[in-house]
Order: structure tokens, then C-alpha cells, then sequence
């Protein structure tokens, strides 16, 4: 079996997953960023489908970018403009393409966190 890459949002300050964040995941070479694959995360935080598949999944530097601006404003906790976090950017190497990548974020207005989950 060859891997894949998956993602799920969890909104820490509201204790519940961060629906209706857009994604984009990139590839990133010795020419710069070309974006692969777009998605949305559903009522439970994650994407209805991995975001590279096991046919599209290979060894190399991704980058996930996190659009979460919208979202917090959705839900009032923005704060004042400029907003303290608009996009997130997670930059991360992948070097075993026959294993699965979990990439999650959680997330407050404030802050965030992520790691390579199962």
C-alpha cells in the first residue's frame, strides 16, 4: 500500500471542530510553490476526502495553508482588524510515501498548534 494525506481542524477555544476552513496544499521545489489540490473541512473539522490520494501521494516538501480568517469571523473571534491570524502555513517533509501523513491543526484566535499525527 502507498500512503496518503489527511487533516482535520479542532477549534481548542471553542471546544469543537472548525467547520468551513479552506485549504490549500502546495508542493514546494528548487522553483518555488505549485499548488497541488484545494479542499474545505466539513461539520467534523476534517476533509471529506484524503488531500493527496494514494495515486497523487510521493516523497517531498508539501506546504498546507490553512485559511482560517473567514472562520474566526464567522464566529466572533476575530477581534479587531487586522486579525492576529488570517492563513496558517504549515511547511513539512514527506519521506516515506507508503505511509499515511496526518497533518493536523488546532486552533484558538490566538494561537495554534500541529503535529504528525496517525
Amino acid at each position: 500500500m502507498t500512503g496518503y494525506l489527511t487533516t482535520h481542524v479542532l477549534d481548542t477555544a471553542r471546544g469543537c471542530p472548525a467547520e468551513g476552513i479552506e485549504i490549500v496544499l502546495s508542493r514546494i521545489d528548487a522553483e518555488g510553490r505549485h499548488p497541488v489540490a484545494k479542499s474545505r473541512t466539513n461539520a467534523d473539522g476534517r476533509t471529506d476526502v484524503p488531500i493527496l490520494t494514494v495515486a497523487e501521494f510521493a516523497t517531498g516538501c508539501y506546504e498546507l495553508v490553512f485559511r482560517v480568517g473567514d472562520y474566526l469571523r464567522r464566529n466572533g473571534q476575530a477581534g479587531c482588524e487586522p486579525q492576529f491570524l488570517d492563513e496558517i502555513p504549515i511547511r513539512f517533509g514527506v519521506n516515506d510515501a507508503g505511509a499515511h501523513y496526518h497533518v493536523p491543526l488546532l486552533l484558538s484566535p490566538f494561537g495554534y498548534s500541529t503535529y504528525r499525527g496517525s
